[in-house]
């Protein structure tokens, strides 16, 4: 019996228990996988698919003639309200700046609530620059892990760990859930944070 293309990209993917993969390079997508290559669309990774009802599908686009995807990864379970959609204005603008950590060029589109529990902002409904940063791809996957770590286990991550003086500037130890419970973690916006050292000397 065959696969189907959403058994195929999960087993190339192989996300965790909480829905989260690798980015997937859309030249991955031969020999066992050709089936998975992109035609008129991304056919079986469109926000009607079975792999959407079941997880939040995160596309990476060229910002070129014909915005092609280049690489899809799975960034957690869906619960049937979040399609991290993300205006392509605002994406040309990030993409022409440099990672906030790094400096460096070429940034991926980051949304700073990690929490991903904002309709506004997830849903692409009335989104605004100041709602995501760039971020490199090496900074972009450390975020992703350590939002995911305290997705699971509701535990702010701690600047400390990284050698300021302070752990957040808003906010306490124990996540509070709430729309903007990510604000004041050092990953949510590391400029801002930067910004409030000052206060804490």
């Amino acid at each position: 019996m065959s696969k189907t293309k959403t058994s195929l990209f999960l087993e190339l993917a192989l996300p965790d228990k909480n829905g989260t993969s690798r980015w997937v390079n859309i030249s991955e997508f031969v020999g066992t996988y050709a089936s998975l290559k992109f035609g008129n669309g991304a056919s079986w990774a469109r926000k009607e698919s079975t792999l959407a009802k079941n997880y939040i599908i995160e596309f990476d686009k060229k910002i070129t003639v014909g915005n092609g995807i280049d690489r899809i990864r799975l960034n957690g379970l869906n619960d049937n309200k979040h399609s991290q959609a993300i205006a392509i204005q605002i994406k040309q603008t990030i993409k022409k700046q440099r990672c906030v950590i790094l400096g460096t060029s070429n940034p991926e589109v980051d949304h700073k609530n990690g929490m991903k529990n904002d309709d506004r902002i997830m849903t692409g409904n009335n989104q605004k620059l100041s709602d995501f940063q760039p971020l490199s791809k090496a900074a972009n996957d450390a975020k992703c892990q350590f939002c995911k770590e305290c997705r699971r286990t509701g535990i702010r991550y701690d600047a400390k760990l990284l050698g300021y003086p302070m752990s957040y500037y808003k906010g306490v130890k124990l996540h509070d859930k709430s729309e903007m419970g990510c604000e004041g973690c050092y990953w949510y916006d590391p400029i801002e944070f930067k910004r409030h050292l000052k206060f804490s000397q």
